[in-house]
């Protein structure tokens, strides 16, 4: 099972400030284990939403909103991408990571092709396999 990680922003990420070298070091050394232990598959901090953008789509248009964006629960400022055979490995491995207090994760299990049934046809399977070894390519 795919999970996605979704490491919370708060205060502090939307403000610019950069992990203490201690916290680098130690999330290095998890990452580390996750690679070893072949869990991890990708995972990256992110910019504050300063430097970022939404875009919303409502009746075929598209309208683009500059960060940054104020505080809320839906601000994320890093993720990994993590591979387990079930929701509590994932949240097993996560208890683990050396977060501060305060800092929030959230774990979504990311669909896989079987879950969308007779809609995905032969055809859009095989695309999807291409274009993600294609992708896997660059």
């Amino acid at each position: 099972m795919k999970f996605m990680v979704i490491v919370k922003g708060n205060g502090d990420t939307e403000a610019g400030v950069m992990p203490s070298t201690e916290l680098l070091a130690a999330m290095g050394t998890f990452n580390e284990e996750m690679v070893k232990a072949g869990v991890m598959q990708a995972g990256e901090g992110l910019h504050p939403t300063s430097k970022g953008a939404r875009v919303k789509y409502a009746g075929g248009q598209s309208t683009v909103s500059r960060g940054p964006f104020g505080l809320s629960g839906d601000l994320v400022c890093g993720f990994w991408l993590i591979e387990t055979k079930s929701l509590d490995e994932a949240i097993d491995w996560m208890k683990r990571a050396p977060f501060d207090s305060g800092s929030e994760i959230e774990i979504r299990q990311m669909f896989a092709p079987e879950d969308f049934g007779e809609a995905l046809t032969p055809e859009l399977r095989e695309r999807g396999e291409r274009l993600r070894a294609q992708a896997g390519k660059k």
